[in-house]
């Protein structure tokens, strides 16, 4: 939580609704162009993301490759406590993990509930690439990553471990999730052909109910591309996004007409009409469009996400809708 504060305090920009945020001249602070790769991902842990990320879109790769070698850089990292390896387990004290991924092409494969297994955004890509399915759940889903050529391994790490002992000895109820306690990264692409594709991975609230799954995973939900529009990905309490739709929401409303920053806004206050206990919830949406302008989202401060380009790299705080 300290780094995400010191993180937090890099910027003081309050939105990005054209994706340009920087200290650079304004004679250079113009939206990159289709055919300019860009690669956005969300929470401070995003700037190593896109930064593997950009390795392969900077050569001119597929925005495909661009979303599973970024994703896997933070479910590889044990120091990350919501993603992969390292990631907080539920109140069995099991580490359970969620991911999704989706092409320009509207393909996309999902895993949930996947047990054992470090990188699920490379198994969710082996489902929409392997299967005729989308998503793939539990044991069916550690079973099939397996028989691709994956290797299992314990995912709980001491100091999830301990985390988690902490919390069965505190009594609490609640599973946490909070502006101070994400649950996701998501990430958007825009390669140079100018295409659109999108990976969303977790290992979901902290101390869930064991079996729980939230949106991450889920198309429409944590994730969505339309190759024609945009994309848009999701972070917070997965309940009221799912409830939401969120992302395929923001997206649509980009089909519309809306511009990615009134797209995410507009969403974020829908989930807020819809719920009562704002005090507890949290919910951000990040997006983008064709022309590659940025928009983000959160009902409450503490959001934010990393942007690289061939112009900058910056971390950003998103505009949010309660103060």
């Amino acid at each position: 939580m300290n780094s995400r504060r010191k993180f937090l305090k890099l910027s003081s920009l309050a939105s990005l609704s054209l994706g340009l945020v920087s200290a650079v001249p304004k004679s250079k602070q113009v939206h990159s162009k289709p055919g300019t790769p860009i690669i956005i991902s969300t929470w401070s842990h995003g700037l190593q993301a896109n930064e593997a990320g950009w390795e392969v879109l900077s050569s001119e790769g597929s925005g495909l490759d661009a979303i599973e070698q970024a994703a896997r850089v933070v479910e590889s990292d044990p120091e990350i406590t919501s993603v992969g390896i390292g990631g907080l387990p539920d109140a069995e004290g099991i580490v359970t993990l969620d991911a999704c991924i989706m092409d320009k092409n509207s393909s996309c494969g999902a895993v949930t509930f996947l047990q054992d297994i470090e990188n699920p955004i490379s198994v969710a890509r082996k489902v929409m690439e392997e299967t005729p399915h989308v998503m793939l759940s539990g044991e069916g889903a550690k079973q099939f990553a397996i028989d691709q050529g994956f290797k299992t391994r314990n995912l709980l790490t001491d100091n999830a471990k301990r985390a988690w002992k902490e919390w069965k000895a505190s009594g609490e109820e609640r599973s946490r999730v909070n502006s101070e306690n994400h649950d996701t990264i998501g990430l958007l692409a825009m390669d140079s052909a100018g295409d659109i594709y999108g990976g969303c991975t977790t290992s979901g609230m902290a101390f869930k109910m064991h079996g729980r799954v939230g949106d991450s995973p889920i198309i429409g939900s944590g994730l969505f591309i339309d190759n024609e529009v945009g994309g848009c990905t999701a972070t917070g309490e997965g309940e009221a996004i799912i409830r939401a739709s969120g992302s395929s929401s923001v997206v649509e409303l980009m089909r519309l007409g809306y511009k990615p920053q009134q797209a995410c806004e507009e969403v974020v206050k829908r989930i807020v009409k819809q719920n009562a206990d704002l005090a507890n919830l949290q919910v951000a949406f990040l997006a983008i469009n064709k022309s590659g302008e940025v928009g983000a989202c959160s009902i409450h401060p503490g959001f934010n996400f990393a942007y690289k380009s061939s112009f900058k790299t910056v971390l950003s705080n998103s505009k949010y809708i309660i103060g």
